[in-house]
C-alpha cells in the first residue's frame, strides 16, 4: 500500500503516475474536506461587535505589500481616505472573487459530469464545489456589510468566463490552468497579508478559512496535471505551453492592480498607478512571486517552449534562467 503524505506540502513528492498513489491522495484530499471544513454563517461570527466594518477603522488600510501604501500620494492622504481605499479595495476583490469561484463552480460541475461511476476525482470535485459555495457566500456578506459600491468584473471577462467553463468538459487541462492562475496569485497575497500586524477580525477570520481550505484546491489541480498534462498529445501540450502564460499573466493583473472604481472613486493619479504597480521593480517582483508555484509547475511539465517562454516575458512574470 502506497503511503499517504501527512501533510499537503508533503503530497509533491506523491507518484501521481500511479493510479494507486492518485487514489490515496483524493480520498485523503476529501477525508480533510469532511473533517476540517467551515460554515459561511456558523463559523464567522458576523454579528459580533469586534467584526463590525468601520470605514474608517485604520485596521483596513493597505498592507506594507500593496505598492500603493509606499507612495506619497497614499501617505499625504488623511487616514480615513486611506482606510477606505484599503476596504474599498478588499471589498471589490471579494466581489471578484466570488464571480471567479462561479466559473470555478460551474467547470467543475461540467468536469464531474463525464466522470465515470467510481471515480475518486468526483467525490473531491463536489467537496471543492461545496467549500466554494461557502466561500462565495462569506464574501458576499462582506461585500453586503461594508457599505460600498463593488462591481465585479469587466464585461468582456463575464463574457469569457462562459468560454472558461465549458473546458472543464472538453479542455480540463486548460481549464485547471485557469484555476492555478486566479487562485495561486491571491493565496499568495492572503498569506502575506496574514503576516501583517493588526488585521482586522473579520479579514482574518475569512482570509484563514479560504487559505485552509483553497491549500486543497491547489493542490488538486497541481496534481491532476502532473498526472494528465504527460498523457496529452503533442498538439494539446502546445496549447497549453501558449495558454498557460497568457491565462497566468492576465489572472495576475486582475487580481493583484487596484480596480478601476477605486482609482476613480479616490481620484487616485494615473501616474501614481503606473509608479507604483507598473514601473516599480519591487511591484513587478511580487508578481512574479505570485505565480512561482504555478511558473515552476509548467516548467517541470515541460510547459515553457521556446514559443511560449517569449509570452512569459511579454507579460513580465518569468522569473530566472531559460529552463534546460
Amino acid at each position: 500500500m502506497t503511503a499517504i503524505p501527512t501533510s499537503l506540502d508533503d503530497e509533491a513528492a506523491a507518484d501521481v503516475e500511479r493510479d494507486e498513489a492518485y487514489g490515496e491522495l483524493l480520498r485523503r484530499l476529501s477525508h480533510q474536506s469532511v473533517v476540517k471544513h467551515f460554515d459561511a454563517y456558523a463559523d464567522v461570527a458576523w454579528d459580533d461587535p469586534a467584526m463590525a466594518i468601520d470605514p474608517d477603522d485604520q485596521r483596513w488600510a493597505l498592507p506594507d505589500t500593496d505598492p500603493l501604501s509606499a507612495t506619497e500620494w497614499y501617505q499625504s492622504q488623511d487616514p480615513s481616505v486611506r482606510s477606505r481605499i484599503g476596504l474599498h479595495r478588499i471589498a471589490v476583490n471579494m466581489k471578484v472573487g466570488l464571480q471567479f469561484e462561479s466559473i470555478l463552480k460551474r467547470g467543475l460541475l461540467e468536469y464531474a459530469s463525464k466522470l465515470p461511476n467510481g471515480s475518486p476525482e468526483f467525490r473531491y470535485a463536489y467537496h471543492e464545489v461545496i467549500e466554494e459555495a461557502h466561500h462565495s457566500l462569506m464574501f458576499q456578506e462582506f461585500v453586503n456589510r461594508c457599505g460600498l459600491s463593488v462591481p465585479g468584473m469587466p464585461w468582456h471577462m463575464e463574457i469569457g468566463s462562459r468560454r472558461v467553463v465549458k473546458l472543464g468538459r472538453r479542455f480540463p487541462e486548460l481549464f485547471f490552468l485557469f484555476v492555478l492562475g486566479g487562485e495561486d496569485p491571491i493565496d499568495h497575497v492572503q498569506r502575506q497579508a496574514l503576516r501583517q500586524d493588526d488585521v482586522h477580525p473579520l479579514l482574518e477570520r475569512i482570509m484563514r478559512i479560504h487559505v485552509t481550505e483553497e491549500a486543497r484546491h491547489l493542490s488538486f489541480a497541481r496534481h491532476y496535471l502532473k498526472r494528465q498534462v504527460p498523457r496529452l498529445g503533442w498538439f494539446k501540450r502546445q496549447v497549453l505551453a501558449v495558454q498557460a502564460p497568457f491565462i497566468l499573466g492576465q489572472m495576475a493583473a486582475q487580481m493583484l492592480m487596484p480596480p478601476a472604481v477605486v482609482v476613480r472613486t479616490y481620484g487616485i493619479p494615473r501616474s501614481v498607478v503606473r509608479a507604483a504597480y507598473r514601473s516599480d521593480p519591487r511591484s513587478r517582483q511580487f508578481v512574479r512571486d505570485s505565480l512561482r508555484k504555478v511558473r515552476q509547475l509548467c516548467t517541470e511539465l515541460g510547459l515553457v517552449t521556446p514559443l511560449s517562454l517569449l509570452v512569459w516575458r511579454a507579460f513580465g512574470i518569468w522569473d530566472g534562467p531559460r529552463p534546460s
